[in-house]
């Protein structure tokens, strides 16, 4: 089957030290967890900080006039061999409206969906959809308060932001989302997402006024060494509660 964006919908975010890492994962450079979680390299650096939820990797595209809703690798959702990803095509479609609203064509929002049960189990207290990044190619993201504007305005749930600003330790990181994290999970949570942007220097030699303008520079995580993948998608399926 062709992808409709001819590539994933997402890839993989690099893991920091003493993250539990699996088969098609990797880790972050040793750099990279210094400025994440001890010292940014100056005022430019941004690190924001939020909790990392268990669910289905899922996004919408917006392609010319149609809304597609996506599995993580970058197929229609209603062409998945797994019915979670039907749900969300069903979902999608009764919400599109909403994707309309802050989409532009050729652009992806990306999110986990946990309607389904995967390694953690949750009593929701909102939607089962919650979105973390608005994409515009393979790689790129727009920056965070970009991504946070559009997704009030179509009124999508976003991860808990535990920091905003200065690095964060991963010790301090656990213990500031506690055991059970602020989305409702019924069991410990897996861990936090580390995202770091940057005031970088506009090109003054192409015609550009001097100045700076924020851009995505990385983004690492950490999974706790015990979470299980999937341990509740081994022959049965467990749906979470949602309001």
């Amino acid at each position: 089957m062709k992808k409709p964006l001819n590539h994933k919908s997402y890839g993989h975010i690099a893991h920091l030290p003493g993250s539990r890492i699996g088969p098609a994962d990797h880790k972050c450079h040793a750099g990279q967890k210094k400025i994440a979680c001890e010292a940014t390299r100056d005022k430019h650096d941004r690190i924001i900080v939020q909790e990392k939820l268990d669910g289905a990797n899922v996004g919408v595209a917006l392609l010319g006039d149609e809304i597609i809703p996506l599995s993580r690798a970058g197929y229609r959702a209603a062409t998945s061999p797994f019915l979670l990803h039907h749900y969300f095509a069903a979902w999608v479609a009764h919400h599109q409206d909403r994707f309309r609203a802050i989409l532009k064509d050729g652009e992806r929002i990306c999110g986990e969906w946990l309607l389904v049960a995967h390694g953690t189990k949750y009593d929701l207290p909102h939607e089962p959809f919650v979105a973390f990044d608005i994409m515009y190619s393979k790689h790129q993201r727009i920056t965070f308060d970009a991504f946070t504007e559009r997704a009030a305005v179509g009124e999508f749930i976003t991860p808990k932001i535990i920091s905003d600003g200065p690095p964060m330790s991963i010790e301090c990181a656990l213990s500031t989302l506690g055991e059970f994290g602020f989305h409702g999970a019924k069991e410990p949570i897996e861990g936090a997402v580390w995202r770091v942007e940057r005031s970088k220097l506009i090109d003054k030699s192409k015609g550009n006024i001097a100045g700076r303008k924020p851009v995505v520079d990385f983004l690492v995580k950490y999974v706790k060494p015990e979470k299980i993948d999937g341990k509740y998608l081994n022959g049965r399926t467990i749906t979470n509660n949602y309001s």
